[in-house]
């Protein structure tokens, strides 16, 4: 009897980690989705808020819409993350799906620039000033639950469904949109069709925020004594260096993350010629095997260490950036643009896979959601989030090739950051501090 206790006390823990990734992915999943289905359907929506003769002034406009939102997600790591050291890592994750909820519904029933006039684009930027403060929370907190419930030997490899679900998102939302383009004409889908994927969004974030509830807070988070979830702003100051190593992984991975995925679709379409559903089924594909990539170089991470990864994500994104985006220009549809997709986004995965994991490795437990979201946040917002207008920009000056160089300088400030990301690691487990964890 005791034997068949004890065997039940050793499996128990195993099916714990399961569920709760499970379980934090699958809020992931749906909070990305909604956000980047903005980013899929813009071409559609787009002259519905910002009618302009002119495609690109049009495009330019609700980019800059997008960016706009990605102004918020630095208050959203300071409130959301802070809100996790301080409540628990559950009560953050519950919060973020209720905010996405709310912004993708206000998508879905926004007035045309047609109906209401100017209060059509101030309708669609508070949406996603919304959703930028969800998405600002969602990172951390879910970085830090993720990274938390994990055994250390097989951290990298768990952590990194992070990105499995926030690729996944990205190819839910352009999955629907090849749907909606081979069932609906385009007139109907940038009339009406693109309300579709925020309605969806909104639908299965409810859901989200039932299974989010039912979460088991982490371990880690409750062993912290209740004082020291106090002042958690005053007390990540003390972390200077960890903040200055996240702030430069980020700028240059999230440029180029974004750089390679969300702005790919308008790059293909507006300077490589291809058309749009072209492009869509095309970025599908590489996002598909994109998101394969994760958990293999998650589980190498665990293996290898994490810096050797990144360094390697540095020193290619740094070489290969320019030379890429000008192949990638030249390309013809399909195998030609997906072979070149597909080889930027393997050397990517070396950041992305172990993103979250690196980031909360660095950071005590009492202010790791905060240390993780807020200077990510900061870096997405200013150099990830500004990539499409960034790129418009640069094409309406006429030199398009200055983003290229632009995306290889900030790859080469991410290889300073993974030069100065330390050995070792501050997340505890039950067993003791996971110091073996290979980084």
């Amino acid at each position: 009897m005791a034997s068949g206790g004890a065997a039940s006390e050793r499996r128990r823990p195993k099916r714990n980690v399961v569920g709760q990734i499970v379980g934090g992915a699958a809020g992931n999943l749906v909070e990305w989705y909604d956000w980047y289905a903005y980013s899929a359907f813009a071409l559609y929506f787009g002259p519905r808020f910002f009618p302009s003769d002119d495609p690109l002034a049009s495009a330019l406009s609700t980019a800059a819409v997008f960016a706009v939102g990605f102004l918020m997600r630095p208050l959203g790591g300071w409130l959301l993350g802070a809100y996790a050291d301080r409540r628990g890592r559950k009560a953050a994750l519950t919060l973020s799906v209720a905010l996405m909820c709310g912004g993708s519904g206000l998508v879905a029933v926004a007035p045309t620039y047609d109906q209401v006039g100017l209060l059509a684009p101030l309708w669609l930027l508070v949406a996603r000033l919304v959703q930028g403060i969800s998405v600002g929370g969602e990172y951390g907190a879910s970085a830090t639950f993720m990274s938390e419930v994990a055994e250390p030997h097989r951290r990298g490899f768990l952590a990194s469904f992070q990105y499995v679900t926030l690729i996944g998102g990205q190819l839910l939302a352009l999955a629907l949109l090849i749907v909606l383009q081979s069932t609906l004409p385009e007139a109907a889908l940038a009339d009406w069709g693109w309300r579709v994927p925020f309605a969806i969004g909104a639908a299965a974030a409810v859901l989200v925020f039932w299974l989010r509830r039912r979460l088991v807070e982490t371990e880690a988070f409750e062993a912290v004594p209740a004082a020291e979830h106090q002042d958690v702003t005053t007390r990540l100051l003390g972390h200077r260096r960890a903040l200055l190593v996240v702030l430069a992984l980020t700028a240059g991975g999230s440029l180029a993350f974004y750089t390679f995925t969300t702005y790919m679709q308008k790059y293909l379409v507006l300077s490589a010629g291809w058309t749009k559903p072209q492009a869509t089924t095309v970025s599908a594909l590489a996002l598909l095997v994109y998101m394969g990539l994760q958990p293999l170089f998650g589980a190498l991470s665990d293996r290898i260490g994490r810096r050797p990864l990144l360094i390697a994500f540095g020193v290619g994104g740094t070489l290969l950036s320019v030379p890429a985006l000008d192949a990638i220009g030249l390309a013809t549809y399909p195998w030609g643009g997906l072979l070149l997709m597909t080889a930027a986004l393997t050397v990517l995965s070396a950041y992305t896979a172990i993103s979250g994991v690196v980031k909360a490795e660095l950071f005590p437990a009492n202010v790791r959601a905060l240390g993780v979201g807020l200077p990510y946040a900061l870096g997405v917002a200013v150099f990830g989030g500004s990539a499409e207008f960034v790129a418009f920009a640069f094409i309406r000056a006429g030199f398009e090739r200055g983003y290229f160089w632009y995306v290889a300088v900030m790859c080469g400030v991410a290889l300073i950051g993974a030069w100065f990301v330390p050995k070792g690691s501050l997340i505890e487990d039950r067993r003791g501090p996971a110091e073996d964890a290979r980084d």
